[in-house]
C-alpha cells in the first residue's frame, strides 16, 4: 500500500491548500514573507507529504488528508477563520488583552443593539396594529433606556465605542489588504508567473 505522504497532488488539491494558507494569512497568523514562502512551497509541492511543513504550526494542520488511498479536502478548513485563536494565551501583553476585551465587548453591544432594536420594532408593530393601542409610540422613547442597559452592564463608554469603531475599521482594512495580497499571490502562482 502506498504511503499517504507519497500520494500525488492534483491542481485542485494544491489550490485548496493555497486557499487555506491564504485564510491563515488573512487571519493574521502569517506575515508577508512567511505567506510568500509557504505559498511558493505549496504551489511547487508534488505530494501530500511535501505540503505538511507549510502547515506544521498552523491550527487545523494540513487541509488535505488521505482516506482509503485517496486525497480528500478537509471541510473544516474552508470558509474563513479556520480555528479560533486562544485569547487566554499568557504571551499576550496587557494592552493586547485590553484591545481584545474591547473588541469582545463591542461585538456584544452591537449584537444586543440589534436584538433590542428588533424587539422594539416588533413590540411597536404588535401594539399599534394587532392590539390597536393608540399609545404604541411610547416604546420608542424607552429605546434609549433599553440600549443603555447593556452598555452599563458591560461598562462600555462612549470613548470605548469610538475606539472600537476605529479598531474595527483598522482590522477590516488590514484583513482586506491581506485577502487582496493572498488572492494576488494565488493568482500569480496559478498563472505560472513564478517558477519554484
Amino acid at each position: 500500500m502506498t504511503d499517504p505522504d507519497d500520494l500525488l497532488l492534483s491542481d485542485t488539491e494544491r489550490l485548496h491548500a493555497l486557499t487555506a494558507l491564504g485564510d491563515h494569512y488573512a487571519a493574521g497568523r502569517l506575515d508577508d514573507p512567511e505567506f510568500h514562502s509557504r505559498s511558493g512551497d505549496v504551489a511547487a509541492a508534488r505530494t501530500l507529504g511535501e505540503i505538511r511543513g507549510s502547515f506544521r504550526d498552523l491550527p487545523g494542520g494540513v487541509p488535505l488528508r488521505s482516506v482509503d488511498g485517496q486525497i480528500v479536502q478537509d471541510a473544516s478548513t474552508t470558509g474563513g477563520e479556520l480555528v479560533p485563536a486562544s485569547s487566554s494565551s499568557p504571551a499576550i501583553s496587557d494592552p493586547d488583552r485590553e484591545l481584545d476585551d474591547l473588541r469582545r465587548r463591542g461585538r456584544t453591544v452591537e449584537t444586543l443593539d440589534g436584538v433590542v432594536l428588533g424587539a422594539t420594532l416588533v413590540a411597536f408593530l404588535v401594539l399599534q396594529f394587532v392590539v390597536g393601542w393608540d399609545y404604541a409610540w411610547i416604546v420608542w422613547p424607552s429605546l434609549a433606556l433599553t440600549l443603555g442597559v447593556p452598555r452599563a452592564i458591560l461598562r462600555y463608554t462612549d470613548s470605548d465605542e469610538e475606539l472600537y469603531d476605529e479598531l474595527k475599521e483598522s482590522d477590516d482594512a488590514a484583513r482586506k489588504e491581506r485577502l487582496r495580497a493572498a488572492t494576488e499571490r494565488i493568482r500569480e502562482l496559478g498563472d505560472g508567473r513564478e517558477r519554484p
